[in-house]
């Protein structure tokens, strides 16, 4: 073979090797959606109110694009290691997040993140919202926030709050209790909302805040108290439930929300597909009932 005909195959095996590296690493965003199966990962134990609204997702979600679509819990750290493994994952749409006000809170938090919450993460919707609830265990003193306040005021520091973590919209709402009631009970955080609701029930934390989905089949069944809730009205699955507001702290008002988010994804076509369908599943009086039962509300903003 001629010196200028193996420089002829020398470049013609560069130009392959160059087109198989290009292949190999082509961006998530050039692969085909939507993909053969969907993971929406949940940053918290299974049983929560993120994992139960997860789930809703993860079924009309699968339904809508034809495709399995699985829950999977990461829980630790107060979200961050669920978030971690999104963050690190292709932006193709095979894997999501659905967290709730933890992840923006944790960057205030955190001295260091695994991750850049602003950059890492593309928000494809705000999926639902739903007001904290004060509750008790069934044989907690206080039958009323006033008589709550009352006690914990003659004992300062005695008495404990349970959340389903730092820095969560629960564990904001009993920080705000404190300050605006005038009280000093002690925060206790756990990896999610339902090892703290059991905690609860086996009596061994006396108060707790929590969204509506954890609280309602434990009240329903009498296994715990509900004294206020934490919007300024009332909750349409708990109507004889007063606000926090009614109930002597004026003008207390918190709410948590739930977001579905992808690894960033640079408005690439999974990204805009998912965004699609998010707007059209939230849209549907199907999930707006499928919500109510559980007493929270969707919330249809998409494309954040």
């Amino acid at each position: 073979m001629t010196w200028i005909a193996k420089m002829k195959m020398f470049r013609l095996a560069i130009g392959l090797a160059l087109l198989s590296l290009t292949v190999s690493l082509a961006p998530a965003s050039a692969q085909q959606f939507p993909p053969s199966q969907i993971k929406i990962v949940v940053p918290f134990p299974a049983g929560g109110t993120t994992d139960i609204l997860a789930r809703f997702i993860a079924q009309y979600l699968g339904e809508k694009l034809g495709v399995s679509t699985i829950v999977e819990n990461r829980a630790g750290a107060s979200g961050t290691i669920g978030s971690e493994m999104v963050a690190k994952s292709p932006a193709d749409g095979s894997v999501l997040l659905i967290t709730a006000t933890h992840h923006v809170i944790n960057p205030s938090l955190f001295r260091k993140l695994p991750y850049d919450t602003e950059t890492a993460f593309s928000p494809v919707a705000v999926v639902a919202s739903a007001p904290n609830a004060l509750v008790v265990s069934k044989d907690f003193p206080a039958k009323n926030v006033a008589e709550l306040i009352a006690m914990a005021k003659k004992d300062p520091g005695k008495l404990s709050f349970g959340s389903s973590g730092i820095g969560g919209a629960n564990h904001l709402s009993g920080e705000l209790f404190k300050q605006m009631a005038g009280v000093d009970i002690v925060h206790i955080p756990y990896k999610g909302a339902a090892p703290a609701m059991n905690d609860l029930l086996g009596g061994h934390i006396p108060i707790m805040f929590d969204t509506l989905p954890t609280v309602l089949p434990a009240a329903s069944a009498g296994n715990i108290r509900v004294l206020a809730v934490t919007s300024m009205t009332r909750a349409a699955s708990l109507p004889d439930v007063p606000t926090l507001d009614e109930a002597g702290v004026k003008g207390f008002e918190a709410t948590a929300w739930f977001g579905l988010y992808m690894p960033a994804a640079n408005g690439n076509a999974a990204y805009t597909r998912l965004v699609e369908v998010m707007k059209e599943i939230l849209a549907t009086p199907a999930i707006a009932e499928k919500f109510a039962t559980q007493g929270v509300a969707p919330r249809q903003i998409v494309g954040c």
